[in-house]
């Protein structure tokens, strides 16, 4: 089974497809003729990525992932197929570097008492104030 380094990551390389479809934008005419968009596809289940980082990429990229969980990535900026190609496949990585990540966990913390102490001292000031510049009938 080919493996491919991505992201600093192997990735089964048979989980890969690229297709090659006519973008719009730059070119001129050639636009026209050249097949230059990329479109990487990479079956998240053949992908030979932990669950772990599975569920994290799910996460992070959930509105490119299709009901099949086909990973989608489209290149169209450059106007060559090869740096079309480098572009998608260097997202790609991005997004599997961006997954690996563990993120920290986190830990319930409590106000101090004496944090405590100074927003109850703090109220009291201010509804004194606030008490004062009321206008009261004289008793």
């Amino acid at each position: 089974m080919p493996f491919e380094m991505i992201g600093g990551v192997l990735v089964d390389e048979a989980a890969i497809d690229e297709r090659f479809v006519r973008s719009s934008g730059p070119g001129g005419q050639n636009v026209n003729k050249v097949s230059t968009a990329v479109e990487l596809r990479i079956d998240l289940a053949r992908s030979g990525l932990s669950s772990e980082v599975l569920d994290r990429l799910r996460a992070i990229a959930h509105n490119r992932i299709t009901a099949e969980g086909i990973l989608v990535i489209d290149a169209r900026a450059a106007r060559t197929q090869l740096a079309n190609r480098d572009d998608a496949r260097s997202r790609l990585a991005d997004l599997i570097r961006r997954a690996l990540v563990r993120p920290k966990a986190r830990r319930k913390s409590r106000p101090t008492k004496a944090s405590k102490e100074r927003r109850l001292d703090a109220k009291r000031r201010r509804a004194s104030i606030k008490r004062k510049r009321s206008v009261r009938p004289d008793e």
